[in-house]
């Protein structure tokens, strides 16, 4: 009857990691990041206080990246933005973000956002004239909306120069991934903050299941 109760047991712990398993991958697939800024920071279209944001791609029926962003809990959409791969950073163990170089006292404007192991990145897409202040100011190109179209799935993105000019994106950002045997090229220097990796509850996955199968084993001896 004791041994019974220990496969109950295990059953139960067992249940429980498969739980906990789709949440782990449901981070990998929408990238889940909670980012807390110490400053306003600028997105695309407005400015976020100082505070804590929770940041997820979106689940887009387009090949479009589409970034939402809420509030500390999730339980608030604040915005959704328009966003471009960029195959530009060596993947690291954490969290990566980007800010444009600002000019005066504005607020940093958020650039691009790498989720930890990515060798590509979230690079925001801001409005067409905010995006040429952006360019000018920091002297790097700005993803830029080509238009007022607010249907993010089919508006078209440019890519303005800090000359000015309005180019196609492939000709700025390498938006596919690197050939076979080839490095993606270094990033632009801008500043750079480094967020700490959102924790993964696959390790305590399996610590569950081991120490379960060894406490079933251990009981079952005892109980005979």
């Amino acid at each position: 009857m004791k041994f019974v109760n220990t496969i109950m047991v295990v059953l139960a712990l067992s249940l429980l990691g498969a739980t906990l398993a789709p949440g782990a991958r449901a981070d990998e697939w929408n990238k889940k990041t909670v980012m807390t800024f110490s400053q306003p920071v600028e997105i695309p279209g407005q400015v976020l206080p100082a505070g804590t944001y929770m940041f997820k791609l979106a689940n887009s029926q387009s090949d479009r990246h589409i970034v939402q962003i809420f509030n500390a809990s999730g339980s608030h959409i604040i915005a959704t933005v328009l966003a471009i791969n960029d195959y530009r950073l060596a993947p690291t163990g954490r969290t990566v973000v980007k800010f444009a170089e600002r000019s005066g006292d504005n607020p940093e404007a958020l650039k691009a956002w790498f989720y930890p192991g990515d060798n590509f990145g979230q690079e925001f897409v801001y409005p067409k004239q905010r995006a040429v202040q952006l360019a000018t100011a920091s002297n790097l190109p700005v993803p830029a909306l080509s238009g007022d179209e607010p249907d993010l799935n089919v508006v078209g993105i440019v890519v303005e120069t800090p000359e000015q000019k309005e180019l196609p994106v492939t000709e700025v950002f390498q938006t596919a991934p690197p050939a076979a045997g080839t490095t993606p090229a270094p990033a632009a220097q801008t500043e750079t903050a480094q967020l700490p990796k959102t924790a993964s509850s696959i390790p305590l996955i399996a610590l569950l299941s081991l120490a379960s199968i060894g406490i079933a084993f251990t009981l079952k001896r005892l109980s005979s």
